[in-house]
Order: structure tokens, then sequence, then C-alpha cells
């Protein structure tokens, strides 16, 4: 972060005193949260609010390499520091350091995170999103409690490359520049799951052995699980997304012929459906156990089991969230959301 001016010292130091929060200080001069908790412990500790004496080290980049370092790391949001230093020579060295190029980026107030994984979103696509929120967006929880979520997920043994990281402000974190293209695939071998949710109820778990195509989810998904629960529930509609093997003609048929409701559903919305969600709670909790699955076979078993284990409540709470998924595509006029 840039360097806070004298003046909005004195003035951030006033309202801490005046009773303000420290988040709402540092929102209000613009600069970041630690920045203004190590200016009040500064001010406890010696009576003031100047910076205390530095060394007087000289500065290892000219204003033109500042300007450079920036620019970029605009351009490349993806841009490694490492890599800026192998082309950038120091006034003293024969290269700069990365965290120097870090240092450069923070003063320009872009600072390194995690790439926000989202889909690729058409302008038909935001269109469909939007008309689908703005029919289902006054449903009550007792509507959305008839719903039955489902979805299928391959779950890796290990995770894809969690070291990817984007340069951005804070006012950047969701902007498209700064997110990457939905994909949940990691390596070291996978186990396809299905299961279903909703408020009051959920479905087993089901390991699938190889790929889902239509054939497959007809006779080994719905026939043995959605339909036997539908018929337990007669109430309920089936939500399940336009994958090839949902949307073909013999599953459609199929679904038709034993009089099972299903939801309309726009295309690339997984922040939609809080399956998404139950999923996410689900890999953390396998990959909290004492000991990790070390092969395919330990995998599917930690996953059955952690599936049980997972509290009704926390299901009905990610199912209630449904009106405040459709009012935050709304307000995105269909485009991403946080969810």
């Amino acid at each position: 972060m840039p360097r806070v001016p004298a003046h909005l010292r004195e003035r951030a130091l006033g309202m801490l005193q005046g009773g303000m929060r420290t988040a709402d200080v540092a929102r209000a001069i613009n600069c970041n949260v630690r920045t203004v908790r190590h200016l009040r412990q500064c001010y406890r500790e010696t009576g003031r609010t100047a910076d205390r004496p530095h060394s007087g080290r000289p500065c290892v980049t000219t204003p033109a390499q500042d300007r450079y370092i920036r620019t970029s790391h605009l351009r490349d949001r993806y841009r490694m520091a490492t890599t800026t230093t192998q082309v950038t020579p120091g006034m003293h060295n024969p290269s700069i350091s990365a965290q120097t190029v870090r240092n450069r980026l923070r003063e320009a107030g872009l600072s390194a995170c995690r790439p926000v994984v989202r889909q690729v979103l058409t302008r038909h696509h935001q269109q469909q999103r939007r008309l689908w929120a703005q029919t289902h967006h006054r449903w009550t929880r007792q509507d959305w409690q008839k719903v039955l979520f489902t979805d299928e997920l391959r779950f890796c043994l290990t995770r894809g490359d969690g070291r990817i990281h984007v340069y951005c402000r804070r006012s950047e974190r969701y902007t498209e520049a700064c997110t990457l293209e939905w994909d949940r695939f990691g390596g070291g071998g996978s186990v396809m799951i299905w299961g279903g949710v909703s408020k009051h109820h959920r479905t087993e778990l089901v390991v699938i052995a190889g790929n889902l195509n239509a054939v497959r989810y007809r006779e080994d998904i719905l026939l043995p699980h959605v339909v036997p629960f539908l018929q337990a529930h007669p109430d309920m509609t089936l939500l399940h997304d336009n994958a090839t093997s949902r949307t073909a003609r013999s599953v459609r048929d199929f679904l038709q012929d034993r009089n099972v409701s299903v939801l309309p559903w726009p295309a690339k919305s997984p922040d939609l459906n809080p399956i998404e969600h139950v999923w996410d709670l689900l890999d953390w909790r396998v990959r909290a156990r004492a000991i990790p699955p070390r092969n395919v076979w330990e995998l599917a078993g930690a996953l059955v089991e952690e599936w049980g284990n997972i509290s009704q409540q926390e299901l009905a709470n990610m199912v209630q969230s449904m009106r405040r998924r459709c009012t935050a595509v709304l307000n995105a006029a269909g485009g991403h959301t946080r969810y």
C-alpha cells in the first residue's frame, strides 16, 4: 500500500479515539486494516504517529523501472515476481529481488491472491440466468425445501496447482481479468460421485465407476436412487444441470413416463446450486482427516463416510440461501456472483 500521509494519520488516530472500528477507519482513508492497527500500536508505544527512523538505504530501482513493473503486471495479472526480476536490472546489483518487485506492486495497490475460478458466461448465458432468477427470487423457504438438488463431481487425490496467484487491487477481486475458467480436476487418480440434498433429506452418495453418460445416468442413478426417493416424497421436484447425460431424449422420456417433475435450470450456473458448497464441505472434511486417503479406494470410502457425517442442519442452511443467490444474480445482471 502507498505510504499514508501525515494528515491522514492524524485523521485516522482521531477516528480511533472517537470509537470507530479499525475496518471502518481503513475504509475511510483507503488503506489496509493492518496499516491502521500498526498506526495505533505505534502511537501507543511512542506517543506520536510519525514514521520510525529508517536506515536511509538507497532505492534499488529507478522511477522508470517502477512504472515498468506496474505496467507489466497490469498487462499480465498472472506474471510471477521472479519473472520480472530476470528482466529488470538493479541500480547497484545485476538484478533486483522478487521481494522488491512485490514491494513496488504493493505500493501501487496490487497484491497477490488466489484467482477466483468461474464459468465463462456469454451474453446468452447471462440473459438466461437473469430470467431464471427473476422467476424464482420470490420463492419462499417452503418452496425451496421441496426441491432435490443433485449433481455429480469428480474428486481427485491431489488438488490442482494452488500456487497460481493473480495480482489485483482491492476492488478487482471478482473482475474478469482476475478470474480463471472453471476447472475442478486435480491429479493422482480420481473418483466420481453423485448425490442429492434438500432441506430435510439427502440421498445416498453413489460412487460411479468411469464416466457418466445418458444410459448410465438413467440406469445407475435415476432408476435405483432418484425415482424411489421422489416416490417416497411425491411433493418434491428434481433439479439437475444441463449436461448432455441429463438432456438426452432417453432421459427426458424416462422422467416423463414416471411423472418426475424437473425444475428448469440455466446453463453455466454452479453458483446457483447449493450442492456445490456441499462438495466443498465434503472435500474439506476428507482433506482434514487424520489419515488422508492414499488411493482411490480409500478416497471413495472416505467420501461415503464423510457424506454421512455432514449434519442435516448444514445442508438446510445451504438450501435456505437460494433466495439470496437469486438476488445476487439479479444484482449482477445475470453475471458472476460471489457464491
